[in-house]
């Protein structure tokens, strides 16, 4: 007993008994609702981040997870209560939080609270297999960690690599410039693992080949750096650079954006496009498909492209554009832009033979060629460059009245300054006659798809662009030398098919 006693006199000496007291004193007033916690409410809650990007900079090759963290702080005087710290995808994120310790598997934390002053950690994990389909683990994982304090938004973006594949010219490239230099020899990208492109890739004093079979899938979003504000996700070639695509029939080269989940595969818009610098020469795509950009391709001045087998479709905008440049095009196929499927302006140097260009569902034309420059606002003063336009077993059609729009600046008072050539061509006109009235006369053997109901193709409403079995362009064409196959690489007959498919029996 009297080891007893000793032990709680040594134990609970007087002033430790004291601040036990208090300690409790306290606790019971602040449970009581005595102690007021004073709250910053206002809107303008504007929390600070040790990041605004938290970037897992691993490629992963196996299944495999990493984690990353990142500091709030309240930079207030007053206790402030974060309403939600979420994220973007919730259950179905590849990531998860953890809040000041505490695991949310949902992906959302609500009624978090920070101190005067002070801060909390949240740690972000990822797990990724790189085995599993695209449609579930894409090449960029990118997604919002969303914090709303006082009805006030703000985020921090989150970003992992889910695939292993060639990261051009790295996986933290995102909104910058890199420049492809190999001494005006030759790169070949032959790797069978898939090019994700990241940022804006300049060619210059080389030439990108790019073999059968190549996929190139390139991240977009929104750019900010010293050339300003703009689409990320550029392809761009200097005046030295070029490109030579040399797809096949069975293993054609995929030029598109990077997500490939089924919700992404017709969106347009999703990178920014392949753009051939003025004096580019020698571009070359053949057996390519183009899809998914803002433009498809643009071709600038005095720089020249060939295209054999190209599709180029679901752009934002248009699909393919020459300005003042060189472009020859076979047995290809253009629709589904957000503007025109294919469109010259300020002159240049076209011929398309074999070629199915579409504009349905947007009131843009499918064909517009002009051979002029504004060089004011009101474009009350112009200079004229000369356009020379041959279009040959060619199909321009699509669901408005007018599908072909033409503007000559010299209102034919100058012919060497327009010399644009139809033959055996399907066309959609009816206005374009008011400015063009011998248009049709002088459209050599053209057919004209009066009514949209005309039979023309299988299915628009599939993108299926195959002749229907009454189709109008059937056995109209005249054969070209050279050109013996369509786009499929079926052979055409002695009577061929106007439009980049020969139907099939």
């Amino acid at each position: 007993m009297d080891f007893q006693k000793q032990h709680l006199s040594t134990s609970l000496s007087p002033l430790r008994f004291v601040l036990m007291l208090a300690f409790a004193a306290i606790l019971a007033w602040w449970s009581s609702g005595c102690f007021k916690i004073d709250y910053y409410t206002h809107n303008d809650a504007f929390l600070t981040f040790s990041k605004d990007t938290l970037r897992f900079d691993t490629v992963f090759t196996d299944v495999g997870s990493a984690t990353r963290s990142i500091r709030i702080r309240n930079p207030y005087d007053q206790f402030i209560r974060i309403s939600r710290i979420a994220l973007e995808r919730g259950r179905a994120s590849k990531f998860r939080i953890n809040v000041d310790g505490i695991s949310y598997p949902d992906g959302i934390a609500e009624n978090v609270e920070i101190w005067p002053k002070d801060s909390i950690w949240v740690f972000v994990e990822v797990t990724i297999n790189p085995d599993e389909p695209l449609s579930v683990s894409p090449f960029i994982l990118d997604e919002d960690l969303q914090i709303e304090t006082n009805g006030n938004q703000q985020k921090v973006v989150l970003e992992a690599w889910g695939q292993n594949a060639n990261y051009i010219p790295n996986n933290q490239f995102k909104g910058k410039l890199a420049v492809l230099s190999c001494n005006l020899e030759q790169e070949s990208w032959d790797d069978p693992r898939p090019y994700v492109l990241y940022g804006a890739l300049f060619i210059d004093s080389c030439t990108l080949h790019l073999p059968p079979g190549t996929r190139i899938y390139v991240h977009g979003g929104i750019a900010r750096n010293d050339l300003g504000i703009y689409n990320d996700g550029l392809i761009w070639t200097l005046a030295q650079g070029k490109i030579v695509s040399e797809g096949t029939v069975d293993e054609p080269v995929i030029i598109q954006g990077d997500r490939l989940e089924p919700e992404f595969a017709e969106i347009p818009g999703q990178w920014g496009g392949i753009r051939l610098g003025a004096g580019s020469k020698g571009n070359q795509f053949q057996y390519t498909t183009i899809k998914n950009s803002i433009v498809g391709i643009r071709a600038d001045s005095a720089s020249s492209l060939t295209l054999a087998n190209v599709r180029i479709y679901n752009n934002a905008n248009i699909g393919l554009l020459g300005e003042r440049a060189s472009i020859q095009a076979s047995n290809s196929l253009f629709y589904n832009q957000g503007a025109q499927s294919v469109a010259f302006t300020y002159g240049g140097n076209y011929q398309f033979d074999y070629c199915t260009i579409a504009s349905y569902g947007n009131t843009s034309d499918a064909v517009y060629m002009d051979n002029f420059r504004c060089l004011n606002d009101e474009c009350s003063s112009v200079t004229i460059y000369r356009l020379i336009a041959n279009w040959r077993n060619c199909i321009i059609t699509g669901s408005g009245t007018d599908e072909l729009n033409m503007v000559d600046a010299t209102n034919g008072k100058e012919p060497f300054a327009w010399e644009v050539l139809f033959a055996n061509c399907v066309v959609r006109v009816k206005d374009l006659l008011d400015d063009y009235p011998n248009f049709l006369s002088q459209c050599r053997d053209c057919v004209e798809n009066k009514e949209y109901t005309d039979p023309l193709f299988v299915n628009i409403d599939m993108a299926q662009y195959q002749l229907d079995t009454l189709s109008i362009a059937q056995g109209k064409a005249k054969p070209l030398p050279g050109i013996t196959g369509d786009i499929d690489d079926q052979p055409r007959d002695s009577a061929p098919d106007i439009g980049c498919y020969e139907r099939q029996e």
